[in-house]
């Protein structure tokens, strides 16, 4: 069994089958799970209100039940990396 040690080694599923063929034959490593619940520079949250189209929300809710994590959570995890990745590519455009 292949451990996952990115949340970018986990593929865009086209169907159900495909996303348990996937999770038979992989699992993720418990350090990337540990990581996404453990930020110390969060010292507090603010609530906030998104509305999501029903099936995505379902399909959202499946995605992190595969995954062990709570749909929020996983939410959190996604707005998190892609808002460093944005940053990052802001801080090398300002540069040139």
């Amino acid at each position: 069994m292949k451990t996952i040690e990115s949340w970018n080694e986990i593929p865009e599923f086209d169907d159900d089958k495909e996303e348990a063929d996937f999770w038979a034959a992989h699992s993720l490593d418990p350090r990337l799970m540990n990581a996404s619940l453990h930020r110390p520079n969060v010292r507090e949250s603010t609530t906030i209100t998104l509305r999501f189209d029903p099936q995505m929300l379902s399909r959202i809710k499946r995605l992190a039940r595969h995954r062990y994590l709570n749909y929020q959570s996983m939410i959190k995890q996604w707005l998190s990396e892609r808002l460093e990745e944005e940053i990052s590519k802001f801080d090398s455009n300002s540069k040139s």
